[in-house]
């Protein structure tokens, strides 16, 4: 799969951009704050209907217009596609795709699976819960439509427990009504559970792997899933079963808190170097390392689901990466399309003799 060619309008610091893209290796080479991470996030947009920087679609439009607009022509094997994402100040961002318009962005299956590797995935290893959440929720939803609006569906019901927590109505009325909640938040939550956890562990294989390459046999890599949800050898119906039993062993507390305890919204991915929280030690260099296993065993698993290796985006990473990660990066993406940023094109010598195009980022222009 791969973007044949993306035009912008007025997105972020673009006031107008059309550019084809090289069907292999394409490198954004210009000064911090040009423009060049924009690019990515973009084409990330066209796959997800969302950003990887913000939840803010206003932030994204240029600072002196009222509405921005990205179109990119993309191929998914034999099909073709137009995405279309038209964003306006005071209105809900609006996605087409071949003309025909969705209700919401979280209808958007554009079947294309990109995966993003930037700085700011440092966060995967040393920011909270919440990131590695992200992380999954993102991940997950690329390959498995379903597990996107099953996340929709888990937030609606979550919201409402959470209002009911917080009423004024008599303690025995709100418990009665809990166990309505209860039952759609446990049969919504438990398939949640189980899409992660596989998930997880078909994450921890690969990038384990993959990080034992890297560190040329020093370190083992692992991933484990955490949920407050006792899931362990469970199947599905014991697993719902025993859900909404901590859901009801836990309704006193919830009461008091006026929030919701139990549940995936709670999870967590545990990351261990050589049985280690590599929360706890890891360096700058390691925290890199474990990123790109993980972000590469990403990629294997969009391979495997979809038949078609996903299109690569690399934020200024390069030159963060010694050679021996360089390399091993650079052969990883042999099959697939790559945009890769950076501020100094000698950073990026592994390219030399590889298909590729050069474009040259100057303040929200592209010269190639």
């Amino acid at each position: 799969m791969n973007i044949e060619s993306i035009r912008l309008i007025n997105f972020r610091n673009y006031k107008s951009l059309n550019i084809e893209l090289n069907k292999n290796i394409n490198i954004f080479v210009g000064k911090n704050a040009q423009g060049k991470t924009n690019l990515l996030e973009s084409i990330y947009m066209c796959a997800t209907g969302r950003s990887f920087r913000t939840n803010r679609d206003k932030e994204i439009i240029n600072l002196n217009k009222n509405e921005a607009y990205i179109g990119a022509n993309i191929r998914v094997g034999r099909i073709q596609k137009f995405i279309e994402v038209k964003m306006e100040r005071d209105k809900q961002k609006r996605i087409r795709v071949n003309k025909v318009e969705l209700n919401n962005f979280r209808e958007l299956n554009s079947g294309l699976n990109v995966v993003v590797f930037s700085p700011e995935d440092l966060k995967l290893i040393k920011g909270g819960p919440i990131e590695r959440r992200n992380f999954l929720d993102m991940s997950i939803s690329q390959i498995k439509p379903v597990y996107k609006h099953n996340i929709s569906r888990y937030n609606k019901v979550l919201f409402q427990r959470n209002n009911l927590l917080k009423s004024n109505k008599p303690r025995n009325e709100i418990l009665s009504l809990l166990e309505i909640f209860d039952l759609q938040l446990a049969k919504i939550g438990t398939e949640i559970i189980l899409y992660r956890n596989h998930f997880v562990e078909d994450l921890s294989r690969i990038a384990g792997k993959i990080h034992n390459n890297l560190t040329l046999g020093k370190e083992n890599l692992g991933l484990h899933y955490i949920s407050n949800v006792d899931y362990i050898d469970k199947e599905k119906a014991a697993l719902e079963k025993e859900f909404i039993a901590q859901l009801r062993s836990s309704a006193g507390k919830d009461l008091f808190t006026g929030t919701t305890e139990i549940g995936p919204h709670r999870d967590d991915i545990l990351i261990k170097i050589n049985d280690i929280d590599a929360r706890s030690f890891a360096s700058q260099g390691q925290q890199r390392t474990i990123v790109l296993s993980i972000k590469l065993s990403e990629v294997e698993i969009i391979k495997a689901d979809r038949g078609l290796y996903p299109v690569l985006l690399l934020d200024d990473v390069f030159s963060e990466l010694d050679e021996d990660r360089r390399k091993y990066l650079t052969m990883s993406f042999n099959h697939m399309q790559t945009l890769i940023t950076s501020t100094d094109i000698m950073d990026l010598e592994e390219f030399k003799e590889m298909d590729k195009s050069i474009f040259y980022i100057r303040d929200g222009k592209v010269l190639q």
